[in-house]
């Protein structure tokens, strides 16, 4: 009978102890809640900012925003416990409106695929999926090493990185596509630029000669054939980036990476 009582006062002491809650989360990039995923971690997403077409998987999602437009009174209707930032998804006036609000953030830009692959390490620690974030990272590493040795060059090749034609926009140095770009045994021909994207003159490709042109739309394609002198035009190497993946750092950026360095295997 004892016994019996001492279960029955167990049983009773854990019903009247509060459940653990489970955290809240705001992704505000497409890129973080693609590593939500990968992460099996969409049970915490409670909202997120739109970007390009949604996961099946989150179409019910409340949105507080659009890419750059954070919509702060939907953020709050949410009680977020914890916002992922990726600081340039939401421009000033929206990383403004995040600091007035006091909600804990974490901030995720990384510049190379090495910081990629730690992201992953960084996000799975803080939402409690610590073992999956170090096993993404693990899986992306060891991606990425078998693309530097398959594709390495002696001398790397030259490539204009087009963001934008009207004005004309690249990508600097410090931008994580550069790094996908030295992985396939390619040198980004604005490396030496800081500036995420720098707006460039078509003087300074002139001058540059790249052997090889991305452009991230197929409609910018035909605007380059007005320049037959550049060495990428005479050899018909003026090309639609593969995957467009590749602007968006999640665990993705792998396979985008890959097609990239197939595209420019092709290059002489």
């Amino acid at each position: 009978m004892r016994r019996l009582l001492a279960l029955l006062a167990l049983l009773l002491l854990c019903l009247a102890l509060p459940a653990t809650a489970q955290l809240r989360v705001v992704s505000l990039a497409p890129s973080l809640t693609e590593t939500m995923l990968d992460l099996g971690a969409s049970d915490l997403l409670v909202g997120v900012l739109d970007g390009g077409e949604r996961p099946a998987s989150l179409a019910g999602l409340p949105s507080v925003g659009r890419y750059g437009q954070l919509q702060a009174e939907r953020l709050l209707s949410v009680k977020p416990d914890l916002v992922l930032l990726w600081p340039d998804s939401v421009g000033a006036a929206g990383r403004d409106q995040l600091k007035k609000l006091s909600i804990p953030q974490l901030v995720v830009e990384p510049r190379d695929l090495e910081q990629l692959a730690q992201s992953f390490i960084t996000i799975g620690e803080r939402i409690g999926r610590a073992e999956q974030g170090r096993q993404l990272a693990e899986r992306f590493a060891a991606g990425l090493a078998q693309l530097r040795q398959r594709h390495a060059r002696e001398v790397p090749l030259e490539v204009f990185y087009q963001v934008w034609d009207q004005p004309l926009y690249t990508l600097g140095g410090k931008q994580i596509v550069s790094d996908a770009l030295r992985v396939c045994g390619a040198r980004n021909l604005f490396a030496d630029l800081t500036l995420p994207a720098p707006q460039v003159g078509i003087e300074a490709v002139l001058q540059r000669n790249p052997a090889v042109i991305l452009v991230s739309e197929p409609a910018q394609l035909g605007a380059w054939q007005a320049w037959p002198q550049l060495d990428a035009v005479k050899k018909r190497q003026v090309w639609a980036v593969p995957d467009r993946g590749l602007e968006r750092p999640s665990f993705q950026m792998l396979q985008a990476t890959e097609k990239l360095c197939r595209l420019l295997d092709t290059a002489h």
